[in-house]
């Protein structure tokens, strides 16, 4: 048992290690290969593309408060795409 001393030592999570593949120098992730140079209205149209997928995997498991946020970024971004087309008419 911790004594009162060194309680708050005990009662820490050990540290994990990060399973994260860090990207290597000069190398571009998919998400910029697929996104380019291109402007605004492309990545928000790329990413209109994706949030159906990602909002059914969240669903898919049971990640509610995701799959809440990702929907309402898909109307956010749909309403970023409408305001832009209606700029570009007048």
């Amino acid at each position: 048992m911790c004594n009162t001393r060194i309680r708050n030592d005990c009662l820490k999570k050990a540290a994990r290690k990060s399973k994260r593949i860090p990207l290597h120098k000069g190398r571009r992730s998919r998400i910029d290969e697929l996104a380019g140079d291109d402007g605004p209205d492309e990545a928000v149209a790329l990413i209109l593309e994706t949030l159906p997928a990602l909002t059914r995997l969240a669903e898919r498991h049971h990640l509610d408060l995701l799959a809440y946020l990702l929907g309402m970024t898909q109307m956010e971004a749909e309403e970023h795409l409408r305001v832009r087309s209606r700029r570009k008419l007048s």
